[in-house]
């Protein structure tokens, strides 16, 4: 398990609308959220599940992030991939929490360990944490994450359901 891993928007919004946001805690200790992605979220409103949420657990700190890395800058991300990368780049030990596909692949040229919403419920599954991520991932695909069918069925595969 990273000591701390640092989370973007989508990954947020998806396990909280169905309650599942402590989850986050089976990948790190500390969950942190760069401001700019804490920025990003209050633009949906103080009734939005998310934003209620950002300050509803200890563990969950939002973080002001450093200059922004040329290198993350160069992929031309969104400026909360952007946080993210840049704020797990410079953390040892740490782990980027991304579902976004260029910033999933940026993550990977420059050597750092990423996990997306599904696989936060494969590893809690696996850990023992959740009974069954079936459950789960239905609730994601509720709140509006897309997966597409041979996805689900190779993530549950893998954990057996």
């Amino acid at each position: 398990m990273a000591e701390v891993c640092v989370v973007n928007a989508s990954p947020l919004i998806f396990l909280s609308r169905g309650g599942h946001l402590p989850l986050l805690r089976s990948v790190a200790a500390q969950v942190w959220v760069p401001r700019i992605v804490a920025e990003e979220l209050r633009f949906r409103g103080p009734d939005d599940v998310t934003v209620r949420q950002l300050t509803s657990y200890p563990w969950l700190a939002v973080r002001e992030t450093a200059e922004i890395s040329p290198t993350i800058m160069q992929w031309g991300l969104g400026p909360g991939e952007s946080a993210v990368l840049t704020d797990s780049l410079g953390l040892p030990d740490s782990r980027a929490v991304i579902d976004d596909l260029a910033g999933r692949k940026c993550a990977a040229s420059l050597g750092i360990p990423v996990i997306g919403t599904l696989g936060i419920v494969l590893r809690a599954r696996r850990h023992g944490i959740i009974p069954a991520a079936r459950p789960v991932v239905e609730d994601l695909l509720r709140g509006g994450m897309f997966l597409s069918r041979s996805l689900l069925d190779r993530a549950l595969a893998f954990v057996n359901e």
